[in-house]
């Protein structure tokens, strides 16, 4: 073959194959920065293995940069697990809503109602003091407080005294809050949070879903310059909605996955994706969680968290 002819083959080639790449490969939004998933470290117990297992890990590190780890009370010690977290190449989310609030009704559109509590301050102080949370910043990704606030009947005044509070001891430290969708038109933001998402699950496709799409601009329009958006991706799933209500079947919860990526590649706002949530069994029993979905599935969300974290 002679060599002119040779290179027009090979231009051929690599015309050919580049067209024919995946969509998640296209682009790589590199505005997303982290990805991981949630009760990862969270005392929560896989029921669907064999074995008595809370701290999972070891299954997401290859493909997460960041970890869900669940603090309850002001005197735990916290530090081992952070490290560990620290140890794989990710960054820990603290959840450390119960240092600030505590359920005192049930008057909130999710039948529960929170109060800031009295002394939260004195709470969050002994956290801190206890893990010296300041000489151990570097690991922490993010703090995240207030679970579904306006919808768990949190005041936008006492989610603002928490979040303040945190930002005065942690100021690059970003806070996170997220919120219910159907409480996203009533959401007030405080300047201290950094990082906004909502949850909106058992969708095949939210960039065709228009409840999700008027949901996604409220919440954009709701937000300053500074600040960014977290995108929860739908990774359980549970047959009696997911299947028999949404019509989405445990395959195609490949699909699903492909459709967050590719919504949040698409906004510039995003910060980080988490994957709601790792391990079965939690909000029904019956729920399957990422790690128990088919390999197609896990696979796609291995390539979707590689490509983000460049692990």
């Amino acid at each position: 073959m002679k060599p002119k002819k040779m290179y027009l083959y090979a231009l051929l080639a690599f015309a050919f194959f580049s067209c024919n790449k995946s969509p998640l490969h296209e682009t790589t939004g590199s505005h997303i920065k982290f990805f991981g998933f949630v009760l990862v470290d969270t005392f929560w117990d896989d029921p669907s293995d064999n074995e008595p297992k809370t701290n999972y890990i070891d299954e997401v590190y290859s493909f997460s940069n960041i970890a869900d780890l669940l603090v309850l009370n002001p005197s735990d010690n916290i530090v081992g697990r952070i490290d560990a977290i620290a140890n794989l190449q990710m960054k820990s989310i603290l959840h450390v809503s119960t240092i600030f609030f505590e359920q005192v009704g049930t008057a909130g559109q999710s039948g529960a109602s929170y109060n800031l509590r009295n002394d939260y301050q004195e709470r969050w102080d002994e956290l801190v003091t206890t893990n010296q949370l300041l000489s151990n910043q570097t690991k922490i990704q993010a703090f995240y407080v207030g679970e579904e606030p306006t919808w768990n009947d949190i005041s936008f005044s006492e989610l603002k005294a928490a979040t303040d509070y945190i930002k005065a001891a942690f100021p690059t430290i970003p806070i996170l809050i997220i919120e219910a969708s159907t409480a996203v038109n009533s959401l007030q933001i405080p300047n201290s949070v950094d990082w906004i998402g909502f949850d909106h699950y058992f969708i095949k496709d939210p960039n065709s879903n228009a409840a999700f799409q008027n949901e996604l601009n409220l919440l954009k329009s709701k937000i300053n310059n500074s600040q960014h958006i977290v995108f929860v991706m739908d990774t359980h799933y549970i047959t009696s909605i997911h299947g028999n209500l949404a019509g989405i079947t445990l395959d195609e919860m490949k699909e699903v996955a492909t459709n967050y990526y590719t919504l949040a590649v698409k906004e510039p706002k995003t910060i980080a994706i988490l994957g709601y949530f790792w391990p079965s069994g939690f909000d029904n029993p019956q729920s399957v969680g990422a790690r128990n979905m088919p390999q197609a599935v896990k696979d796609e969300y291995r390539s979707i968290g590689k490509q983000i974290t460049q692990k």
